[in-house]
């Protein structure tokens, strides 16, 4: 945890974004880990555009799981429950999440994470090349590394960054480059990313940008070429990625609800890691800067119907929608508030 701080930012919604939430009876919840802020948006009874925010150093991943939040921070995972039942409000929120487990697995740079339906966490360990679970000794259980990483080694070596989970499974992951050199990956950044098949640990597709959060939604698997700036599917039957829009950002962060996909966007930092890449040449032959934002895509035709755009911050890291909530909120560990919210289990 960190102190907090006055507020440097600010979120604007396009006009109808709020409207599009309040229909899909559903809220959002998006992390940045350059401004180590949890944010969680919703509407309010009035329908207004509702921001409630926490502080956590280095926030990143998300996953959803029924009444469950998970989040992984500078070198924990951490687990929140919502505390409110159906049809309960706290101070107008109708849902109030209590971190109460944060288990310490070290700085291992956790990103994507998913809850699997025993509630047992799997989450990609970027910083250890490899899928890993929580142990009950150790920081970290490894479950499953590329062919191509020789050992388990704290090297970041191909930047495994992203999961694809089907039938409670990983199928897909994404990653940097096939590197199996200490930080080797950053050599390879233009067209050296790739999916790979976790049964197999075959290649699907290569020659990709930095890809991010692969996502199986709706028969098709969902990627962001973030090095373009490009999100679409890959037909893996073809071994082939098929764009569906453009985006003003450094994409990642991926999750769907209904027809719609919700997507982070970034502005690329001036340093080694973004120079280079696609995106910045397409951004200048559109005339545009890139956003901080979250854009809402309709899947079925490309177009960015809403989004919200947050100034004073670079960086979004990762998306999850919280079905069923409209305004949540969350307990940190600054004021009593967390200290006398108890609930004992019925």
């Amino acid at each position: 945890m960190i102190d907090e701080e006055k507020p440097t930012w600010e979120i604007n919604s396009s006009r109808l974004f709020t409207s599009w939430l309040s229909t899909q009876n559903a809220s959002l919840a998006f992390t940045t880990y350059q401004a180590n802020k949890l944010f969680l948006v919703g509407a309010n009874q009035e329908n207004d555009l509702s921001i409630f925010e926490r502080t956590f150093n280095r926030c990143m991943g998300l996953a959803v799981k029924g009444s469950q939040l998970w989040m992984s921070s500078l070198y924990q995972l951490w687990r929140f429950e919502n505390f409110l039942d159906p049809g309960d409000l706290s101070d107008g929120y109708d849902a109030m999440y209590v971190p109460v487990s944060g288990h310490t697995t070290g700085d291992i740079d956790i990103h994507d994470i998913h809850i699997k339906e025993n509630n047992s966490p799997l989450f990609v360990n970027t910083r250890f090349n490899c899928l890993a679970t929580l142990g009950p000794k150790f920081s970290f259980e490894p479950v499953w590394k590329p062919p191509f990483i020789d050992r388990i080694a704290a090297e970041d070596r191909c930047h495994l960054n992203g999961m694809a989970m089907q039938n409670d499974i990983p199928r897909y992951v994404t990653c940097v480059s096939n590197s199996n050199l200490s930080e080797g990956w950053r050599d390879h950044r233009a067209s050296g990313g790739l999916v790979i098949d976790v049964e197999s640990g075959e290649p699907v597709i290569g020659g990709l940008s930095m890809p991010h959060s692969p996502r199986l939604y709706s028969e098709k698997l969902w990627i962001l070429q973030a090095g373009t700036g490009e999100f679409g599917y890959i037909d893996v039957n073809k071994g082939k990625f098929e764009p569906v829009c453009f985006l003003p950002g450094f994409a990642r962060g991926l999750t769907f609800i209904g027809e719609y996909a919700v997507i982070g966007l970034s502005k690329p930092r001036n340093n080694k890691t973004f120079n280079g890449l696609a995106l910045n040449e397409r951004l200048k032959s559109e005339n545009t800067s890139a956003k901080c934002a979250a854009y809402v895509v309709n899947l079925r035709t490309g177009d960015v119907e809403h989004m919200l755009e947050i100034e004073g911050m670079g960086e979004i890291y990762d998306v999850a929608v919280l079905p069923g909530i409209r305004r949540p909120k969350a307990l940190g560990f600054k004021t009593d508030e967390i200290r006398f919210t108890i609930r004992p289990e019925n």
